[in-house]
C-alpha cells in the first residue's frame, strides 16, 4: 500500500515538473529604436528567459522555450536522412535557429537575417500557438488572418473528417 502511494506521488510530481506550455493570444508590439522586441508579459512567464528563435512557416518566426526546442529538435533528428524533404526541413529549421536570452525587462534582439526572412517592419504580432510563439509582420498577419477566417469552416470540416474535432 505504501509503495503504491509513493508511485502516485512521483507521477504527480513529474507531471508538475514537466509542465506543458500553453501559449495563446495575440499581441501587437513595436520594434524599438535599437531594433529590439519586447515579449508580451504573459508569454515571458510561460516561455522563460532562454529561448530559440527560428524561421517559421508562412514567412513568420517561431519562438520556442529552451525545453520545447529540445523536444522539437529531438523529433527532427528522428526523421530519415535518406529523404530529401527531411534533410531540407531540418536545414530550414535548425540552420535558421538562434539561441538567445530575454533580458530582465523582456526584450530580445532578433538577428537581421530573421527579420528579413519574416519581413518584419516596425509593428509585429506575437501569436501564441500552443507550444510556440509566432512573430509576424503586422500587415502580413492581418492578410493571413483574413484568409484563414474565410476558410475556417472548410478547415473544421477537414479536421472533423479525420476525427480531430
Amino acid at each position: 500500500m505504501c509503495d503504491d502511494w509513493w508511485y502516485i506521488m512521483v507521477d504527480t510530481w513529474e507531471e508538475v515538473g514537466n509542465q506543458i506550455i500553453m501559449l495563446i493570444g495575440e499581441y501587437t508590439h513595436s520594434i524599438d529604436d535599437k531594433k529590439r522586441l519586447s515579449l508580451p508579459a504573459k508569454f515571458r512567464k510561460e516561455i522563460g528567459k532562454k529561448i530559440v528563435v527560428t524561421k517559421g512557416l508562412e514567412a513568420c518566426l517561431f519562438i520556442f522555450s529552451n525545453d520545447e526546442w529540445k523536444k522539437v529538435s529531438a523529433r527532427l533528428s528522428e526523421l530519415s536522412m535518406g529523404k530529401a524533404s527531411s534533410r531540407d526541413f531540418n536545414r530550414f529549421l535548425l540552420a535558421g535557429a538562434v539561441e538567445m536570452e530575454v533580458d530582465a525587462i523582456g526584450r530580445m534582439l532578433i538577428p537581421d537575417f530573421l527579420k528579413t526572412f519574416a519581413g518584419l517592419k516596425s509593428r509585429v504580432i506575437f501569436a501564441g500557438v500552443g507550444n510556440r510563439i509566432e512573430v509576424w509582420d503586422e500587415d502580413a498577419w492581418q492578410a493571413y488572418k483574413k484568409t484563414v477566417e474565410k476558410e475556417a469552416d472548410r478547415l473544421a470540416e477537414k479536421l472533423g473528417d479525420i476525427g480531430m474535432i
